[in-house]
């Protein structure tokens, strides 16, 4: 989209329509930068954003509304010396003005005015949902505390219990058998969410090589196609020039596979369907919390269903533990999604209306110098 700003900045003088009211329109703030840091031109949401009006902020310069060793002067050289656009995702705007909001930023040269660059920052979509990428993360680590604490709380007294109901079982009388048959069979089903969730309590690095991303969505495929998902039908969308993911195969395997998974129980019986897709994103970046350093995660693969659609009301809180729509479901699988994807350095988003649900995941590159 900021490449397409540019353009109308670069033909205002042969527009037909009032460029201004144009740029206006949009709800993203646009800023263009001169070589010198001059802010020349901000449309009416940067007024609202920065909370000053155009006739003021054209007379600043940007580092004079964030700090002048800010990501943003970064990445604004970088589109300079690359000549092409670049996005940031998770990048702080702070002022004593406006507070602070986790913004996306996108940037784009102008060839015709030499040193100038176009900035928008997104205050919705694609940063809420990288914030919203956050809560998901924090969400798992809710899970992996409360499985140490199950564990020893709840499992170990467990077998006691098992194992008296088996005693009882051995010399009670026939007609009282089923009912400590009942015992058992719960106490193993409790034993077993237990045993599901302290795969959260795993706290050690992941160990991370090339993974073939198509590799991974053909197993998952094939799996689907030989068990649950037999009436789907599955078109496949894939980019043959992606390079190697950086990941861990068998727990990539295991996100696409739940993504997968859900998709098929959402699709209709009739006319079910789930694309796989793949794709490169060039300029893909994130902000490491705490630190100066960005993640790159150019490589999106994307799930897709034809079913009704989430609920409204679970979306802010799909990724959380016991958190289903499904009858017997335990609302576990996505909280593990969100824990392995973070544990990646990875992003995932979802966009759910009528007949199209889409789950994205944003990986790495392997670069061939990672260890």
């Amino acid at each position: 989209m900021v490449e397409a700003v540019a353009k109308l900045l670069r033909r205002a003088d042969t527009m037909p329509v009032d460029l201004g009211a144009a740029l206006n329109a949009l709800p993203t703030p646009v800023l263009v930068v001169e070589a010198d840091r001059r802010i020349s031109y901000v449309n009416q949401a940067a007024e609202q954003f920065l909370e000053s009006g155009a006739s003021f902020l054209t007379k600043l310069r940007l580092d004079e509304l964030v700090r002048a060793d800010h990501p943003i002067f970064a990445l604004i050289d970088q589109v300079r010396a690359a000549g092409s656009s670049v996005s940031e995702y998770g990048v702080t705007i702070e002022a004593p003005r406006i507070g602070q909001h986790q913004v996306t930023v996108e940037a784009s040269t102008m060839p015709e005015r030499p040193g100038a660059t176009v900035v928008m920052l997104h205050r919705r979509s694609i940063a809420q949902k990288i914030d919203r990428q956050l809560t998901h993360r924090n969400a798992a680590r809710s899970v992996t505390a409360m499985a140490a604490m199950l564990a020893h709380e709840v499992k170990n007294p467990l077998s006691g219990i098992r194992g008296a109901a088996q005693l009882l079982e051995q010399g009670g009388k026939p007609e009282d058998r089923e009912l400590t048959r009942l015992i058992i069979d719960e106490t193993d089903r409790i034993c077993a969410l237990v045993d599901r969730m302290e795969v959260f309590s795993d706290q050690r690095p992941i160990e991370r090589q090339p993974v073939n991303i198509h590799e991974v969505l053909e197993r998952v495929r094939r799996v689907a196609q030989n068990g649950f998902a037999r009436h789907i039908r599955f078109v496949e969308r894939y980019d043959p020039s992606l390079p190697p993911a950086l990941g861990n195969r068998d727990r990539l395997i295991q996100v696409f596979l739940n993504l997968v998974k859900n998709a098929a129980e959402a699709a209709p019986q009739a006319g079910g369907e789930i694309v796989l897709a793949t794709a490169y994103q060039h300029g893909i970046r994130l902000a490491v919390p705490g630190s100066d350093a960005r993640t790159h995660l150019p490589l999106v693969v994307s799930v897709q269903d034809n079913g009704e659609g989430i609920p409204e009301d679970l979306r802010a809180h799909l990724f959380d533990p016991f958190v289903t729509t499904k009858v017997n479901g335990t609302g576990l699988g996505l909280a593990l999604v969100a824990k392995i994807v973070g544990d990646h350095g990875s992003v995932i988003e979802f966009d759910s209306q009528p007949r199209r649900t889409v789950f994205r995941v944003m990986l790495p590159v392997h670069s061939g110098s990672e260890a």
